[in-house]
């Protein structure tokens, strides 16, 4: 399979010449998960640094009561990895499940280490990366303390349609902090509109 959709996610911040990003996706394996597959189970070590190619992935975790909460929802183009287990080599406390048929190209933990003392160009790269990431989970846990659940949602709507299209709507509804039934609520009053 091509690895062109690699080789320019690995050149989108600018930070990766064309050759290296050549050289790096040649260390990246094709991978395949078809629906509810998991990329990783909780209780295990992550050790797959996956760019999602094809296909939708959820992150969840168990709260307090057994029930599942939705914590991400993973697109074509993104990095998928349970960040704190991959890098601190932690049991993993989140569960990673093919919500459709994926495809991906994935690297492990020590091949990745490998390339960053290799490689100067990869190891800005991942931290660029990272960074980007931290970001956008600050955004989403401000957003969980100072927007609505009804603002949340339109944000979902609005950057990440597709996502309903793919997810239950019990899984957005927990991915969003509310119950099933205030999301119906939400999405009639947002139909009358």
């Amino acid at each position: 399979m091509n690895k062109e959709k690699l080789s320019e996610f690995l050149r989108s911040t600018n930070l990766v010449s064309f050759s290296a990003a050549i050289e790096i996706a040649d260390h990246f394996t094709h991978k395949i998960f078809p629906k509810n597959q998991f990329l990783l189970i909780e209780g295990k070590i992550s050790d797959d640094y996956l760019f999602l190619e094809k296909g939708y992935m959820r992150a969840f975790a168990h709260d307090t009561d057994g029930n599942e909460v939705t914590t991400n929802f993973c697109c074509p183009g993104d990095i998928v990895l349970e960040v704190s287990s991959f890098f601190n080599r932690t049991r993993s406390k989140e569960n990673i499940q093919a919500l459709s048929d994926c495809e991906g190209w994935s690297i492990t933990y020590e091949q990745l280490n490998n390339l960053f003392h290799a490689l100067p160009e990869f190891r800005e790269f991942g931290r660029a990366t990272l960074v980007k990431g931290f970001a956008t989970l600050k955004i989403r846990m401000l957003a969980m303390i100072t927007e609505t659940a009804e603002e949340r949602y339109e944000h979902l709507l609005k950057n990440n349609p597709e996502i309903f299209q793919q997810a239950s709507l019990k899984n957005i509804a927990s991915y969003l902090g509310i119950t099933d039934t205030s999301l119906s609520r939400i999405r009639k009053d947002l139909a009358r509109k």
